[in-house]
C-alpha cells in the first residue's frame, strides 16, 4: 500500500485533480468540502472529512455522516487537526491542495502548522503557481531546470551554498528581515542546496525560461 495521503483544505480551489489511486488516504476539511461537491469530486474516495463544521455542517450529506470527524478545539487550526489525523493513522508523507489563496493570514498560518510538523510528516503542498515545502539541511532537487527557484528562510539560515541556480549563493546568510533568495532560477537539471543552521521552504514555480 502506498505510504501517502491527499489532503484538501480551504484555500483555492484546485483546477485538477491528481490520480487518487497514488494514494493510500484522501481526506478534506469541512471548508474544503464544499468545493470538492462543487467540482465532482468523488466523494466516495473521500476516508474523512474532519473540522469544527463552521465552513459546512454535512447535515445534508447523511450518506458520508460515517467520514465526518468532529474536531472542536479552537485553539488548532482545522489543517492543524487534520495532520493530527493523519499522523494517528501512520501516513508520513501528506500532499496539500488548497493551502494558498483566499485570506493570506491563513496562508501564513498553514506554513506554521507545517513547519510545526515538518519533523513527523513530510508535507508537499501544490498550487496552480508552485510547489513548495521545508527541506532538510542537504537536499537535491531534481528536474528543475527552467523553472523558477524561490530560497525562503524561516526565519533564517546560515551557511547556504547552492549549485545548479542562475544566482548560486556560496556559505551565504538568509534571514526573513534582511536578505531572503526568491525569483532564482534553474539553469540545471539538478539544483542542489546544502545549509548548516535554521530551516528552508523551498518554492518550486512553472517554467521561468
Amino acid at each position: 500500500m502506498k505510504d501517502k495521503a491527499l489532503l484538501f483544505i480551504n484555500g483555492d480551489a484546485p483546477t485538477s485533480f491528481p490520480n487518487p489511486e497514488e494514494y493510500s488516504l484522501i481526506a478534506c476539511t469541512d471548508g474544503a468540502f464544499h468545493y470538492l461537491k462543487t467540482l465532482h469530486f468523488p466523494l466516495e474516495k473521500l476516508d474523512f472529512i474532519s473540522g469544527d463544521f463552521d465552513s459546512h455542517s454535512g447535515k445534508d450529506e447523511d450518506i458520508y455522516d460515517e467520514k465526518f470527524i468532529y474536531t472542536p478545539d479552537q485553539d488548532k487550526t482545522d489543517f492543524q487537526k487534520a495532520l493530527e489525523i493523519i499522523i494517528e493513522k501512520g501516513i508520513q508523507k501528506v500532499d496539500i491542495l488548497g493551502g494558498s489563496g483566499g485570506e493570506q493570514d491563513h496562508f501564513l498560518g498553514n506554513l506554521t502548522v507545517a513547519f510545526g510538523c515538518k519533523d513527523q510528516l513530510d508535507i508537499k503542498f501544490y498550487d496552480a503557481f508552485s510547489e513548495y515545502y521545508f527541506i532538510p539541511k542537504s537536499f537535491i532537487l531534481h528536474n528543475v531546470k527552467g523553472k523558477m527557484i524561490s530560497l525562503y528562510p524561516f526565519p533564517s539560515v546560515e551557511n547556504i551554498t547552492t549549485k545548479g541556480l542562475n544566482w548560486p549563493l556560496s556559505k551565504g546568510n538568509l534571514n526573513i528581515t534582511s536578505r531572503i533568495g526568491t525569483r532564482n532560477f534553474a539553469v540545471e537539471d539538478e539544483v542542489s542546496i546544502e545549509y548548516e543552521k535554521g530551516d528552508l521552504l523551498v518554492f518550486i514555480g512553472k517554467n521561468y525560461l
